[in-house]
């Protein structure tokens, strides 16, 4: 709400294009905005709601005919320009809200939750047509999401914010392999937290304990404490699930005590002696073991397949 200029920011500067434009009211900044419950006009058509944002800029509806048509045509909305909202699905309601956020060209399109309050199918159908807009049109996109898929989806870049600040930003790909911190990895999908005791350093891996069972991480213990404490983050991904002791350098003993099916991967929670519960999930395809509660299985991963993080 800062970027878009609703509400004052407490400290800091908003730069566009190295200008301030901090202290400069909404309807100044040219910014298109999305918001998460659509915000359309009930008793204006489709193609009224569009013109609206250039009606406000002094232009006239004669005059914006063929903007609103290129804004409806660039969301497949073409057809539907005499309806009113109260006549379209969430989508399309969705669709139209998009369009009139465009249809000014705008230096910046800000789309608060804009997906939110659809369905898991008509919201993964949208996250492919956002993606395909953003490219065609080149403007930059500011999107807010709580849902750590669709950032991983939607995004070039991520900022992920705690407590009003930046806890970590870059590539979606650099943010999931190589959290900085619990808090990023925990955020951005599941991840197992392995606490130990770092045991012995090589050039490029370490030693870390934890019960009677030492593993081998990747790297250099970078964030360890002073009392020989390291942290790692380990996806359910990246472990290898089998009946026999995997060829891999860790390798640890568990029994499985529950297990969900997602069509195309298994989810199971397995417990282990001393590392605790962990998550694996393993591509139903290529599971090899016999996914029934009770089964005493092994559990295999590289030393790079983990990343050190810090705990805060």
């Amino acid at each position: 709400m800062s970027i878009a200029g609703f509400v004052e920011p407490s400290a800091g500067q908003i730069l566009l294009d190295d200008s301030d434009i901090t202290a400069l009211p909404p309807d100044k900044r040219n910014f298109g905005m999305v918001f998460q419950g659509y915000a359309l006009f009930p008793h204006m058509t489709v193609a009224d709601n569009i013109w609206f944002p250039l009606k406000v800029r002094g232009v006239s509806k004669a005059n914006a005919g063929d903007r609103v048509r290129n804004a409806l045509d660039l969301v497949q909305l073409g057809h539907l320009a005499e309806r009113y909202p109260s006549q379209l699905s969430g989508g399309q309601q969705q669709r139209v809200a998009l369009a009139r956020a465009l249809v000014f060209e705008p230096a910046l399109l800000l789309l608060d939750e804009p997906l939110s309050a659809l369905d898991k199918k008509l919201r993964a159908d949208l996250q492919w047509e956002l993606k395909s807009l953003h490219h065609r049109l080149g403007t930059t996109f500011i999107y807010v999401t709580h849902d750590q898929e669709e950032a991983l989806s939607m995004s070039d870049e991520i900022v992920i914010l705690r407590d009003g600040k930046i806890e970590q930003q870059g590539g979606p790909g650099d943010l999931y392999e190589k959290p900085a911190t619990r808090f990023v990895a925990d955020f951005l999908g599941k991840s197992n937290f392995l606490e130990g005791s770092v045991s012995g350093t090589q050039s490029d891996r370490f030693d870390y304990a934890i019960g009677e069972q030492t593993l081998v991480q990747a790297g250099k213990p970078d964030h360890q404490k002073v009392d020989g404490k390291v942290l790692v983050s380990l996806r359910p991904e990246k472990m290898v699930i089998a009946d026999q002791r995997p060829d891999t350098v860790n390798a640890v003993t568990g029994t499985i005590s529950a297990f969900n099916y997602y069509g195309s991967t298994y989810h199971f929670q397995v417990a282990t002696r001393d590392l605790g519960d962990l998550i694996v999930t393993s591509p139903a395809w290529t599971c090899s073991i016999e996914p029934s509660i009770g089964n005493d299985i092994w559990l295999g991963w590289q030393p790079d397949a983990s990343v050190v993080v810090r705990d805060r």
